[in-house]
């Protein structure tokens, strides 16, 4: 890799480059990594709670500014940028309020005069991060990992460049001490090698299924905790009890957000045969009513994919689709105008044998399914490698609670689309990957529980 180029999706044009960190540069930063984690570990938690705040504020200061750095950089309407770096100040927030809590000592009873669980943090944490949410992806991990005593040292995307230096930036300027968070610039095989490096105790790794089981084998081979966020072919179940015009409302932001690249966006739409056609219908029509375009126009609601071979797999499957059948109701595809824009495609009469139902697709691509009967929903709904999210929608609440229990998931939502949020874990099961980030559930994953005993 000679360089890394921040290329703006909107044009396609170079908006500028920047030279990997040297193998010399990157050992100092490992070695300020460790020097800083031995300070950062003694501060006390309400201390860092203080610096997770500051930053938190930092942010909602400068989203304006932030936003448009990220639809810069990789395409995300404007809109949805500026709520991204938002919601990145409230994950910070609440670890701010809640680190103190988490930290606390736990008393127990056993054979001692006192005994009690003491919460230690790891050490340097390597963050291997992609760019479909170039702030929330770092930040909502790195808020409880920063929180509970640990540093981290992140290898963004190097589609985002700038972003991933930006954030180094931020924690400087919100006060964080040298060397608690840093930026490196690398590719993906001198990121995996880091690993085995003794300086690095544990890796948080958010990206595709191949890549991700590759740095599980490098990190268990080596003995280091490891966290997993992977791919997602989420199922969006309507049954014939459901809110038929809501239901499809919220399908459609939740298949289209981030111009449908995003990991728990709705991929797989799976309807009961009794209310397909009214779904189907209303689907289109809301689809049709979307405003593709300038991503830094606020009334902009899909923007560019990211980069041209981001169009060439949706092409692929789509044509994989047709071929087996299924039927284009609006026909989308590439654009022929400048950047890396792919209008929405809503394909109905699909089966189980098509890619876009087997393989993840990132882009703004609609699968229908018709199904008979709850119970081949939720089949249906199982029947993939995938088990990230979920929706499902009936106006029975206790069965859509039931349902939700059946469901291979690790996240679901009743009558709504499944939103991240910092009080609850976020991550997935099967090849969506293992671990969890957020809650105290993720909080305690780079963490030490240590037993004390004292006679």
């Amino acid at each position: 890799m000679t360089h890394i180029s921040s290329i703006d999706p909107t044009t396609g044009k170079i908006i500028k480059q920047f030279k990997p960190h040297s193998r010399e540069q990157i050992n100092v930063s490992l070695r300020k990594a460790d020097a800083a984690f031995h300070k950062w570990k003694e501060i006390d938690v309400s201390e860092r709670s203080k610096l997770l705040s500051d930053l938190s504020q930092l942010l909602r200061s400068r989203k304006q500014e932030l936003g448009e750095l990220i639809t810069q950089e990789m395409g995300k309407v404007i809109k949805q940028s500026q709520a991204e770096v938002l919601k990145c100040a409230d994950t910070l927030g609440y670890f701010a309020v809640h680190a103190e809590e988490l930290m606390r000592p736990e008393d127990t009873r056993t054979d001692a005069a006192l005994s009690m669980v003491s919460y230690e943090p790891m050490g340097p944490v390597l963050a291997i991060k992609p760019w479909n949410f170039p702030f929330w992806q770092v930040l909502s991990a790195a808020s409880h990992i920063l929180a509970a005593g640990n540093v981290i040292l992140l290898k963004h995307s190097s589609y985002v460049p700038m972003c991933a230096l930006m954030m180094e930036e931020l924690f400087l300027e919100a006060g964080f001490p040298d060397g608690v968070f840093q930026t490196l610039l690398t590719d993906g095989p001198t990121a995996s090698s880091l690993i085995t490096r003794d300086e690095i105790k544990a890796v948080s790794f958010t990206g595709g299924n191949a890549t991700g089981k590759k740095v599980a084998e490098i990190a268990a081979r080596n003995m280091k905790k490891f966290v997993l966020e992977l791919g997602g072919s989420d199922p969006f179940i309507v049954l014939d009890d459901a809110d038929v015009n809501k239901a499809a409302a919220v399908a459609v932001p939740s298949r289209y957000i981030n111009t449908g690249q995003t990991c728990i966006a709705a991929k797989r739409f799976i309807v009961a045969q009794d209310v397909a056609g009214e779904f189907t219908a209303k689907f289109v029509e809301l689809t049709e009513k979307l405003k593709l375009g300038d991503p830094m126009d606020k009334n902009t609601d899909i923007g560019p994919l990211v980069r041209e071979e981001q169009i060439s797999t949706l092409e692929q499957q789509v044509e994989d689709a047709i071929s087996k059948g299924a039927k284009s109701l609006i026909p989308g595809g590439k654009m022929e105008r400048e950047g890396f824009f792919y209008s929405p495609t809503v394909l109905e009469n699909v089966n189980l044998h098509m890619k876009v139902v087997n393989e993840e697709t990132f882009g703004p691509v609609a699968p229908i399914i018709t199904v008979k009967n709850e119970k081949e929903a939720i089949r249906i709904a199982n029947s993939t490698q995938f088990g990230l999210g979920a929706s499902i929608w009936t106006e029975d609440r206790e069965k859509g609670a039931l349902l939700a229990r059946q469901l291979e998931a690790g996240m679901v939502a009743v009558n709504a689309f499944f939103r991240p949020e910092a009080c609850m874990p976020f991550g997935g099961i099967k090849e969506s990957g293992m671990g969890r980030e957020m809650a105290k559930h993720g909080f305690y994953e780079f963490i030490h529980p240590k037993s004390i005993k004292i006679y």
